[in-house]
């Protein structure tokens, strides 16, 4: 049986590069609001260099960091910005590098949630839908609701990246709480 004491810990990973991205403000807004016993840390992608299957055998350091993180996690937690009606291509070259080489990733089996933040109206709905079709082939256990998209991000963050907006805190505070209680219930499901 899975122990329900035991403390967890959650791999925040933000989609964009930008120092003040909004989704790491929404991280670090996670980070504040998670339940006692859970813990968030996040791992910057920037330094991950382009994804080549030439060099998949023999990654860059960062790489290893990246999938040992990974690994030591109990769920993953992405805030995802959107380029193009899509997830970013850092993200998605991440995602690629810790997949490789095949038979080799690892995202297998992980307890997965995603929320996103932008300027714009969508708040990163379109971005979400394409990230939960590459879980299908990475074999994540996506949490399906709640979802959790921060459209208008800049009337919801101050200018030092501190959420402002409670509502917004209250859908993170759900999403948060809702993944820590699917990662226990799988968990459950294993034992």
């Amino acid at each position: 049986m899975a122990d329900a004491a035991r403390p967890l810990l959650i791999l925040g990973i933000a989609g964009s590069l930008r120092k003040a991205s909004y989704n790491r403000a929404a991280l670090r807004a996670a980070q504040q609001v998670a339940p006692a016993g859970t813990t968030i840390e996040t791992f910057d992608l920037d330094g991950i260099p382009p994804f080549n299957e030439d060099h998949e055998q023999t990654p860059a350091e960062k790489v290893v960091q990246f999938k040992g993180r990974i690994r030591a996690a109990d769920a993953i937690l992405f805030s995802t910005a959107e380029y193009n009606y899509s997830i970013s291509g850092v993200l998605k070259n991440a995602i690629d590098w810790a997949s490789r080489p095949y038979g080799d990733n690892a995202w297998k089996g992980k307890p997965a949630a995603i929320m996103g933040a932008s300027m714009g109206l969508q708040g990163t709905a379109r971005a979400q839908y394409h990230l939960r079709q590459v879980f299908v082939f990475l074999d994540m256990m996506a949490l399906v609701q709640p979802e959790v998209m921060i459209a208008k991000a800049h009337e919801k963050f101050d200018a030092s990246g501190n959420l402002t907006d409670e509502k917004t805190r209250g859908y993170i505070t759900k999403l948060v709480e809702a993944l820590v209680a699917w990662t226990r219930q799988l968990e459950k499901g294993k034992a």
